[in-house]
């Protein structure tokens, strides 16, 4: 049997590197989020129609209550759906 030194891959091993997350609003200087841009907002929303958690979007907490309203609007008004099989 080789020892552990001596084991050899064929391809090199893959690290894989986290991008930084980072709020796209407070970087671009954003202070008002329109519910009226259901293209927008559909950035943030799943195939189900959910909104996305902040951990995969990267907004912040304050931007991600923003989001939540101008979506909740955006539902109320029949502009976004409330329940879709896929969306996008």
């Amino acid at each position: 049997m080789a020892n552990q030194s001596e084991i050899r891959y064929l391809t090199p091993i893959t690290v894989e590197v986290k991008k930084d997350k980072y709020c796209r609003f407070q970087r671009s200087g954003i202070k008002h989020i329109d519910y009226k841009n259901p293209d927008f907002l559909m950035k943030f929303i799943n195939e189900q129609g959910k909104l996305l958690p902040r951990r995969l979007t990267g907004t912040s907490l304050k931007f991600q209550r923003k989001i939540g309203t101008a979506v909740k609007r955006a539902r109320h008004l029949a502009i976004l759906p409330y329940q879709a099989d896929l969306l996008k």
